[in-house]
Order: C-alpha cells, then sequence, then structure tokens
C-alpha cells in the first residue's frame, strides 16, 4: 500500500491546469498500487494562518511559556510535518502566481520546514531529515520558462527545489505545464503533454518503489 500526500495551491480552484494534471498523477498512482490511501491538502480552500509572530515565536521558544495560540498553531504544525512523514509519495500541485509559488504554498512550506523535526544543523551543515520520500511536482505557468529569456526569471521550480532538498526530499519529478496564457489551442496543447509527462512519472515513481 501507498501513502500519498496530495497538496494543491492554485488559487484558480477548479479551473487550475496544476491541480487537473496533479489529479492525473494521483489518479495513476492509485492505480498501479490498489489500496493506497490519500491525504488531501488544498491550501486555497483551507489555507493555513500566515507565519506570523505568534508561531515563529513558539518554535523559538520553551513549549511550557506557549499561550493556548501558540499551542494550537504549534500544534497545526506538528499535523503538518506527520503528513509529510508518513507518506511515501507527496505530490504537490504549484501554479506561478507573479513568478514564483503561491503564498498559501509558501506558508504550509513554513509549517513544515521545522528546525529539529525536518532538518538540523549538524558539524557538516545542515541535514534533511526527511529522506526516502518521492515528490512529484506539477508546476503551472502562463509563460515559456523552461527555455529562452525568461527562463532566468523562474523563481519556482529553483525554490522548490532547494527547500524540499533541504528537507531531504532529493527525489522530484518535475511535471510541467506551461504557456497556458498564449490561448485555448495553446493551453490544450501543453495540457496533453503534461498528461503524458504525468504518466511518465507515476509509473517511474511506482516502479521505484517496487524495486526498493
Amino acid at each position: 500500500m501507498t501513502n500519498i500526500l496530495f497538496v494543491t495551491s492554485s488559487p484558480r480552484g477548479a479551473a487550475s491546469h496544476s491541480s487537473r494534471v496533479a489529479e492525473q498523477v494521483v489518479e495513476r498512482l492509485q492505480a498501479a498500487a490498489p489500496g493506497s490511501m490519500v491525504v488531501r491538502r488544498d491550501l486555497n480552500r483551507e489555507p493555513l494562518p500566515h507565519l506570523g509572530e505568534t508561531l515563529l515565536g513558539a518554535f523559538f521558544s520553551s513549549p511550557d511559556a506557549h499561550s493556548e495560540e501558540q499551542r494550537d498553531l504549534v500544534a497545526l504544525s506538528d499535523k503538518l510535518v506527520d503528513e509529510v512523514f508518513a507518506a511515501d509519495v507527496i505530490v504537490i500541485a504549484a501554479a506561478m502566481i507573479n513568478f514564483t509559488i503561491p503564498s498559501t504554498l509558501k506558508t504550509w512550506l513554513d509549517y513544515i520546514a521545522r528546525s529539529g523535526k525536518t532538518f538540523h544543523y549538524g558539524e557538516k551543515g545542515p541535514e534533511g531529515l526527511v529522506k526516502g520520500k518521492h515528490v512529484i511536482l506539477v508546476e503551472a505557468k502562463g509563460g515559456i520558462y523552461s527555455e529562452g529569456p525568461m527562463k532566468i526569471h523562474d523563481y519556482q521550480q529553483p525554490y522548490l527545489r532547494f527547500i524540499l532538498g533541504f528537507m531531504g526530499m532529493t527525489d522530484v519529478e518535475v511535471v510541467g505545464v506551461e504557456g497556458v496564457a498564449f490561448g485555448p489551442e495553446a493551453a490544450e496543447k501543453s495540457l496533453a503533454a503534461a498528461g503524458i509527462r504525468a504518466d511518465e512519472a507515476a509509473r517511474m515513481v511506482h516502479e521505484a518503489r517496487a524495486a526498493a
């Protein structure tokens, strides 16, 4: 049985290209491993409170000194961290908003990137503690960023690869959907190509898990 954590974040809801393709990924993973369990985190419908003084203060203080609000926020963070550790495969759908990720997804990352929980600093520097996970990252972009003059302005994929790797999640397959702002025909062409890549990514992850 495979445990899948499915995280979506697009503010476009049902019209989201990233969520649409990511749903296909999850369906293929479930078909390949019947009985798989899926935990869904829709950060658009149920956004997390943005990181602020209350939670940040709790992260760097003794639990004995926490207020009730701090205890509740830390408990929420603990739950999100537990979901990550419980997952065998993590599927993340991310739309590009102003050249980077949605603030809802950034907040989720703020809740799970915790010293002593998902990473720590040792003699050789930082070490990620979330190991052995397969991540499938579905990215949607209105323009073309895989090549050409806008490639250097893609602050979405480099950041996600870095922060996931910082926590130990270095096995990342990327499914890209780009150029969707260039009209319906271009969007459908991109979605068709992404659908093929989604199938490939799901197959590769299933085969890797089966061989492990």
